[in-house]
């Protein structure tokens, strides 16, 4: 079950044309052929009027052009530049499909799968959005700073992070080697300081940015066999609060989402007994869904209703914590 808690807690737009164009443009066609002073001549003035629909309808025509075409300039000028960490798989491929599909630029981040990290891209890419890979270790400055570095030279600049990548080396205290404490310390937790070190400094010139990093409900409570791993998540909880208060006067908001038992490729090998145990756990008697995860962090990253909410840790876990 330790494993189960640590691997799925983890995988858990016209923009506005100047109306006085167009009010400026009609009226010289209406001031031109007035009828005011002129004769009655009803060839003359049937030619005016028809001159002066076909002159009004250019007009709109035109003017209903530069609208489109503004609008589409500012979609693309607004769209949100987006990373995402660990995003080949679960929660992580959730949020960056949900946030592609939503219109942002999506920079997927995976550690060693290349091709279902291509996969995320194209399906992106199907809704209309832009995408593109980066295979990268976040718990690696070298790395953190090529990837900050792939996404400016794309697309100019960094709006949101979600700080998704982690791992898991379960086992008791007692029989965990340093190795696997060092793991998943240096991925789950210092991968999360490099990439929020990085991007906020891109973010604080522009004095505007989101960062989401998924926690874990074992982060708040704890687990058996995941000393490590509940470390890391508290950790991640502590740094967002912190780094919130550090960022708040540059407009820059700090969340962490903790998840809890969240379905994926391992919850669906699990055997029955085990399962049922799980499920004895959560009030909703359910697991969560890798989409329902991808929804909360889409409110925290692009609903302007969450503007002022900074420094909180979301709990979506079916009520198992509360």
């Amino acid at each position: 079950m330790a494993a189960v808690a640590g691997s799925n807690i983890v995988a858990f737009k016209s923009a506005a044309i100047s109306r006085k164009f167009g009010d400026r443009k009609a009226g010289h066609f209406r001031h031109q052929w007035s009828p005011v002073s002129v004769q009655p001549r009803p060839c003359v003035g049937l030619q005016s009027r028809r001159s002066s629909s076909f002159a009004s309808s250019g007009v709109r025509a035109q003017v209903a052009t530069v609208e489109q075409t503004s609008a589409e300039t500012a979609q693309k000028v607004e769209a949100p530049v987006v990373i995402v960490t660990g995003a080949s798989r679960g929660i992580g491929k959730a949020v960056a499909l949900t946030l592609g599909k939503a219109g942002c630029k999506v920079l997927v981040n995976y550690a060693r799968s290349s091709k279902e990290a291509e996969e995320v891209c194209k399906e992106i890419e199907e809704y209309g959005g832009q995408a593109l890979t980066f295979g990268g270790d976040v718990s690696k400055e070298a790395d953190v700073e090529s990837m900050i570095k792939t996404a400016i030279d794309a697309w100019g600049t960094v709006d949101i992070l979600i700080n998704n990548a982690g791992i898991t080396r379960d086992t008791l205290l007692m029989r965990m080697k340093k190795s696997q404490w060092q793991d998943v310390i240096d991925l789950n937790l210092t991968g999360v300081f490099l990439c929020t070190q990085a991007a906020a400094k891109i973010m604080m010139k522009k004095r505007k940015g989101k960062i989401i990093n998924i926690a874990s409900v074992v982060g708040l409570v704890g687990n058996v066999g995941q000393a490590n791993y509940s470390a890391a998540k508290a950790g991640v909880i502590g740094l967002t609060k912190t780094v919130a208060k550090e960022y708040a006067s540059r407009n820059i908001n700090v969340n962490a989402i903790a998840p809890g038992f969240i379905a994926s490729d391992m919850t669906a090998k699990l055997s029955d007994d085990i399962e049922k145990k799980i499920l004895e756990t959560i009030p909703l008697g359910r697991y969560g869904q890798p989409e329902e995860v991808a929804g909360l962090v889409e409110f925290l990253a692009l609903n302007p209703a969450a503007n002022y909410i900074t420094g909180q840790v979301l709990t979506i876990d079916g009520g198992m914590v509360m």
